[in-house]
């Protein structure tokens, strides 16, 4: 058993309430089982409203498999569980303390919760199946599943928006200076995300706005200190223009060393998405908006979104993956699937972010209504879904299938899921 089911069992109140007594006999009454504390540091549940013996009490509880867990966990050390009136334990082995040492009234369910409920959920934690569900998600009707997935779509938007909001922090609050740093992470992809951010971090945005209009200074700044203009010997005669432009500018502005050649990854790699392809490509959308967030921000159709992202590359790096080296085909612009990956990964939660920074659920509802403007993602993950007839039309579909098996699936938070507690709940007798 994990705690997480001892959390459901509470917040459901899936136990048998009679004669409910604490540890020391006094009886038990629950007017309230208090709010769900989900993320955040501290007990379990907040706002509970209890009956003890014939005081009634309004304030915490905190839940463990084991009433020494309070103890291991250090609690009693811990001033946030001051305010827990009651322990809620599967089996309470030990007395426990608060940190002035007064002793915490006990509850222990063990023997009070339906054997088939525990069977339930012993069957899905233990499930081999990679969805625990799979075999019994047919019995779980639609409006269910349709639930689920607003709830997981919201949760993976709340993560990533989250990655961008502590982005910001670092930056200070600079928004902007976020933005692009979002955008640069975003051109690495996957393989090379590391690479990007790192590089948005060693050119600054402030260098980027000031050479905004020297296109070649620009281009210089970037591709130097992304360290590619040093890679071997080079004969070409616009990358050695860069990188002396470069030398002159690093000196100018006082910039660190250039990322070495390490920070970039090739293996695996086509060409279309070598570093200096998806760099040429970031360096387009730079020249072309004077503004990153105000004009992203500004994007209604499907074709204006697209058009963000879609900008004509540099001469040169149309006609090389590597600087110096010629390319066999051309890379005149980002492909479709790329630019809708951007949007996914980071137009949306840029838009979620600045959601919760300004608390205005309009640009919330922005991004899941640009979602919907995107094709399906087709992938080893969705397909496992699409196999158990899960809805799947669009890109927002994508996301929340995705979020569902990272959050949920994977870690066996079935009894956190709208479909596994539907089926838990099925298994519970009727009164």
């Amino acid at each position: 058993m994990k705690e997480d089911f001892l959390h459901y069992v509470w917040q459901y109140q899936y136990f048998r309430k009679e004669q409910l007594l604490t540890s020391a006999g006094e009886p038990v009454q629950i007017l309230h089982p208090g709010v769900y504390n989900k993320s955040n540091a501290g007990p379990d549940f907040f706002n509970a409203r209890l009956k003890l013996g014939e005081t009634e009490w309004i304030g915490s509880v905190e839940l463990h498999l084991k009433a020494s867990d309070w103890r291991k966990h250090q609690h009693q050390h811990d001033g946030k569980y001051n305010q827990v009136v009651l322990h809620v334990v599967w089996e309470d082995d030990e007395p426990v303390l608060r940190e002035e040492g007064t002793a915490i009234p006990t509850l222990e369910l063990a023997g009070r919760v339906e054997l088939p409920l525990q069977a339930k959920y012993q069957e899905l934690l233990w499930s081999q199946a990679v969805i625990p569900c799979a075999e019994q998600v047919h019995k779980v009707e639609s409006i269910f599943k349709s639930s689920m997935l607003d709830k997981a779509l919201m949760e993976r938007l709340e993560i990533k928006a989250e990655l961008v909001l502590e982005r910001l922090q670092q930056n200070r609050q600079d928004w902007e200076s976020t933005v692009y740093q979002t955008m640069a992470a975003g051109f690495g992809f996957k393989i090379n995300q590391d690479g990007f951010l790192r590089l948005g971090q060693v050119v600054p945005y402030t260098l980027v706005q000031r050479y905004r209009t020297f296109p070649k200074q620009l281009e210089a700044l970037l591709f130097g200190q992304a360290g590619m203009l040093n890679q071997g010997e080079i004969s070409d005669e616009h990358v050695l223009t860069l990188a002396k432009e470069h030398r002159y500018l690093s000196q100018k502005h006082s910039l660190p060393e250039p990322l070495p050649k390490s920070a970039w990854n090739y293996l695996r790699l086509r060409p279309a998405n070598f570093p200096a392809v998806r760099l040429g490509q970031f360096l387009a959308v730079l020249l072309n908006h004077e503004h990153l967030w105000s004009e992203l921000v500004a994007c209604e159709t499907r074709e204006e979104w697209f058009s963000y992202f879609r900008q004509s590359v540099p001469a040169c790096w149309q006609q090389h993956s590597l600087p110096g080296k010629p390319s066999a085909q051309p890379f005149l612009k980002i492909g479709d699937d790329s630019v809708q990956g951007l949007l996914i990964n980071v137009a949306a939660p840029l838009l979620v972010a600045y959601a919760k920074r300004m608390d205005n659920t309009a640009y919330l509802e922005k991004a899941i209504a640009l979602l919907e403007k995107l094709g399906k993602e087709n992938n080893h993950i969705t397909r496992l879904y699409t196999g158990l007839n899960f809805p799947h039309t669009s890109a927002a579909d994508s996301q929340a299938l995705l979020g569902l098996y990272h959050t949920f699936c994977t870690p066996r938070k079935c009894v956190h899921c709208t479909i596994g507690h539907r089926l838990m709940k099925q298994n519970l007798p009727r009164a």
